[in-house]
């Protein structure tokens, strides 16, 4: 199985209504701990990423990336926004010049945008980012990968271990950004940024499972 350009377009959009359908419930997990801020940052964010779909609906997966990243960097305020721009703008680098990507291909693309994320934020699993969904989704798609299964099944592997990720963060004690100021006080509320990152895996897959 091979992931189109159309369904890359598909995806994006799906993002954009997955950030616009939990802009509440996003917000009301930051403002325990963080701006109160991220659910409107994403949906502002996505909203920008659909206004600039169109022009390059037409061109390479690689620069539907690329244009999603400098959408986000733009648009998104706080860390989310460089964070995310290069999430995506790592997406593009592997996918450049690229009509269609691989389950291999996506596998780099989740890697690739994973460590770039590590190294702007300088933050590891355990510190209560969205590291701590998005490290576990790549190793899960990973070792599924490695075990023969097919895009879709790599993709709900990395859904499932996202999940994980997103709830292993609420006893943890926040290390980065503004939640890290709470100290224990962080202690017993789910990571924001893990939340939209899983989302964001979630919405990925739902494109490939309809």
């Amino acid at each position: 199985m091979k992931v189109n350009r159309d369904q890359v377009v598909a995806m994006i959009e799906e993002m954009a209504a997955a950030m616009a359908q939990n802009k509440e419930y996003l917000t009301e997990l930051d403002s325990a701990i963080g701006d109160a801020d991220h659910g409107i940052n994403m949906a502002r964010g996505f909203r920008k990423v659909l206004e600039k779909l169109p022009p390059v609906a037409d061109k390479d997966i690689g620069t539907i990336f690329k244009n999603v990243a400098m959408s986000l960097i733009s648009a998104v305020g706080g860390a989310a926004g460089p964070l995310y721009g290069t999430f995506f703008m790592q997406f593009g680098k592997i996918a450049a010049g690229k009509e269609e990507l691989t389950a291999s291909d996506i596998g780099a693309m989740l890697a690739a945008g994973l460590e770039g994320i590590k190294q702007r934020g300088k933050a590891v699993v355990g510190e209560k980012t969205m590291v701590d969904a998005l490290e576990p989704a790549v190793e899960a798609y990973s070792a599924a990968a490695d075990a023969g299964k097919d895009l879709v099944e790599c993709l709900r592997a990395a859904v499932a271990a996202a999940e994980d990720g997103k709830k292993a963060t609420i006893p943890l004690v926040a290390k980065k950004g503004r939640a890290h100021y709470l100290g224990e006080r962080s202690v017993g509320h789910q990571d924001p940024g893990a939340t939209s990152a899983e989302l964001l895996l979630r919405a990925m897959l739902k494109v490939l499972e309809s």
